[in-house]
């Protein structure tokens, strides 16, 4: 009789005894794998727990990423099969194809093999990370849409229709649109975008990849693969496939170039069908230290002492897509400590964090950011994160929970800091809270920064330095860089970095703020105590070589610079 998964892990000395019972606890409440609890727990790892399973289902283990894959054996292996059923010839063994996949119990998956193949297969067991690993790199799923569908997109003649399914259902199941929506996904993943917009129109399904903040065109897939194409989203979002007259949302997990990928999806009914964006969560790029986030080193050392005080409310605004959940995500990042507890409220929960208790808000059954603020309170917190303020009586109950030795973080939709008081008083919080219980609000936006590799240095013209408020003297031997643009970049620029102001409450501010003073005063006064505004970090950034002057205008605007 084959031993145990968990002796196994035992006698290879991969997990104790008491990793065990932990891993059985949280299989009993989680009604998952032995194994899948060990690796959530971070107690075993994904490969020690493959290896396991192997020993205890006596078969080989398929280590993909020792040596490369000889041509002749994915040859043997048509690239919709492959890629339909998740698995990588590994070797040839008498007249046997010896077959990589993930699951040991998978035989549906072998017998199905074994009818299209023609011959005799042989499974082993490999890690999902290295069978997705694999099959990005023998089957190439970065191609375009004609290698994708088997030959000109705009004639493809794609049979669709098998098992059960009628209509766009049958179609979102074939091997063509699941490798499509695959490479739409893998592709957007290589350009660094954040989101994917598959945008129905009249004569053509337009797909376009938002990079650095700027929506890009790209190649289109033919109009009559609208309907499979979303079809297909649906059932990997798990949404209502007949269900096509009211917005949906859904989410997708999913593995790619060995990185676990969330995507949120929203599907909206437009004239021309069902428009749908896709926002990538990618956990190693979502997690960040503060360090990273473009903090001047002066606001950088205010904001790490700020975030550090016992209680009050700290706020950071802007639109949306300027990066205000990532800086608090860094702040929790900071303070997460053994001996610290911190609940959040979401919508949604966009990363999870090991250490912190996460809730999500689920509006069908009446759980707002409200009713999860008030029982956070019987919780015992030190820290609280809501993910964002919009009324009144979220607004209220973070301000008491401020007032009684809680440190609140949460977010509020305004042009800038010092409108972040004033939005607070119109929500109908009484202007002596606010003061009392409000320490600090920063407002930011995302810039995107030249590429290192092709930026240039140029001499801008006097009428570009007044519109951003410089003169040439201002410049000193600062160099200002254009973008030039290569194989590297997105039209001269790489990635993103905030600018921020940081406004911190001091006794003058405060007794403006419970005199409901107007915006401008406030903005003014908090200056004149040394705030640096965004225009002004911006400029910063600017000199230091990192960003361009039609950057900052179109982010910041001109008539920002007036004064």
């Amino acid at each position: 009789m084959s031993k145990s998964i968990g002796q196994i892990l035992k006698e290879k000395g991969w997990v104790t005894e008491e990793g065990i019972q932990k891993g059985l606890e949280y299989q009993n409440a989680n009604s998952c794998k032995l194994g899948d609890a060990l690796v959530r727990l971070g107690i075993c790892s994904q490969e020690q727990v493959t290896r396991s399973l192997a020993l205890h289902f006596q078969m080989p283990f398929a280590n993909l990423s020792k040596h490369a894959i000889p041509q002749e054996l994915i040859d043997m292996v048509p690239k919709d099969v492959a890629l339909e059923h998740k698995i990588v010839p590994v070797a040839k063994k008498g007249r046997s194809l010896v077959i990589a996949l993930s699951d040991p119990l998978d035989f549906f998956t072998m017998d199905n093999l074994r009818f299209i193949l023609s011959t005799e297969v042989e499974p082993a067991l490999a890690t999902p990370a290295a069978v997705d690993e694999a099959l990005d790199e023998y089957y190439r799923l970065t191609g375009g849409y004609d290698s994708v569908l088997g030959g000109d997109a705009a004639e493809a003649d794609v049979e669709f229709g098998r098992g059960d399914y009628s209509g766009d259902d049958a179609e979102a199941n074939d091997a063509p649109v699941i490798k499509l929506v695959h490479m739409l996904i893998a592709n957007a993943l290589k350009e660094r975008a954040s989101d994917i917009h598959i945008e129905p129109m009249e004569k053509e399904l337009q797909v376009r990849y938002r990079v650095d903040g700027i929506l890009h065109i790209k190649d289109s897939p033919p109009k009559k693969l609208q309907g499979p194409v979303i079809s297909r989203i649906k059932i990997m979002s798990q949404m209502d496939m007949a269900e096509k007259r009211r917005p949906q949302d859904g989410r997708i997990k999913l593995r790619l170039h060995g990185r676990e990928i969330d995507l949120r999806v929203s599907i909206l009914p437009s004239v021309h069908g069902e428009s749908v964006v896709m926002r990538i969560l990618d956990k190693e790029k979502g997690l960040v230290d503060l360090e990273v986030l473009g903090f001047h080193e002066s606001d950088l050392d205010r904001f790490n002492r700020i975030i550090k005080r016992p209680n009050g409310i700290f706020l950071v605004t802007g639109p949306t897509g300027s990066g205000k959940t990532t800086t608090l995500y860094a702040a929790l990042k900071t303070l997460n400590q053994p001996n610290v507890k911190i609940i959040t409220a979401e919508n949604p929960i966009e990363y999870n964090i090991t250490g912190i208790n996460q809730s999500e808000v689920r509006h069908g059954i009446g759980l707002d950011f409200s009713r999860i603020l008030r029982a956070m309170m019987r919780q015992a917190p030190n820290i609280i994160l809501v993910g964002e303020i919009r009324d009144r009586e979220t607004a209220d109950i973070a301000v008491q929970a401020a007032l009684t030795g809680h440190l609140v973080f949460s977010t509020l939709h305004t042009n800038d800091a010092p409108s972040a008081l004033t939005r607070l008083i119109d929500m109908g919080v009484k202007p002596f809270l606010v003061a009392s219980a409000v320490m600090a609000i920063m407002g930011q936006r995302l810039l995107r920064t030249l590429c290192s590799n092709c930026k240039e240095p140029y001499d801008p013209t006097d009428t570009e330095l007044r519109q951003i408020g410089l003169t040439r003297g201002d410049l000193g031997e600062s160099n200002v860089c254009r973008p030039v643009g290569c194989n590297q970049c997105s039209e001269g620029y790489f990635g993103r970095r905030g600018i921020y102001e940081l406004l911190e409450m001091s006794g003058d501010l405060r007794e403006l703020t419970f005199n409901k003073t107007p915006t401008k005063d406030i903005r003014t006064k908090a200056i004149n105590e040394g705030m640096v505004t965004l225009q002004q970090d911006a400029v910063r950034k600017l000199l230091a070589g990192q960003t361009t002057i039609e950057e900052i205008l179109r982010v910041t605007h001109s008539s920002e610079f007036a004064n």
